[in-house]
């Protein structure tokens, strides 16, 4: 329901490129805008999920509790720092590799076109910090809702003093406001 809801609200932007996570969830709702716009999804797997490494991958967070309940702990305890993890990306690879990815994006379309990138939270969230200039550090200072609408407008503005990118929405869920809980 959420993905056909995002669908029938981005087929009214007009926009002119899909992108997607290859992560199941963000590709199955790339296929329902896709397919509500008529648009082919490419997929772009440098804009999914922070890849947390072998023995977190794939965890529910109870089974994470139950088998690394120090990584928990830390997580829990401390507000400034993310916690290592063993055989993790790296926040600063993590940052790189989806800043890269949407730069390309970006500079593959015309300035006037409208391109959706259906991802995930983390690289959302790492991406808007770096658009405003702020470090990759807990605590985020805003959330990302499954299904979600952030929009970031690259080089639109022709005024003198213009930033190369401006977030004109975060986390905007009004599409699914009808859908039941």
């Amino acid at each position: 329901q959420q993905a056909d809801a995002l669908a029938s609200r981005l087929a009214r932007t007009q926009i002119t490129a899909v992108y997607s996570s290859p992560i199941r969830r963000a590709h199955d709702t790339a296929l329902a805008v896709g397919v509500t716009t008529g648009l082919e999804v490419v997929l772009e797997p440098r804009v999914q999920e922070y890849d947390f490494g072998e023995a977190l991958s794939g965890l529910t967070w109870a089974e994470i509790r139950e088998t690394e309940p120090e990584i928990v702990e830390a997580l829990v305890n401390n507000d400034s720092e993310f916690p290592r993890y063993p055989g993790e990306e790296g926040r600063a690879a993590f940052r790189d590799r989806v800043c890269v990815a949407l730069s390309e994006i970006a500079e593959r379309h015309s300035a006037d076109a409208t391109v959706a990138v259906v991802t995930h939270a983390g690289p959302v969230a790492v991406y808007v910090m770096e658009t405003l200039g702020r470090r990759y550090a807990r605590p985020i200072p805003f959330s990302i809702d499954n299904a979600s609408v952030t929009t970031v407008e690259i080089g639109g503005s022709q005024a003198a003093f213009a930033p190369p990118a401006v977030v004109t929405s975060l986390n905007d869920t009004c599409h699914l406001a009808a859908l039941s809980s």
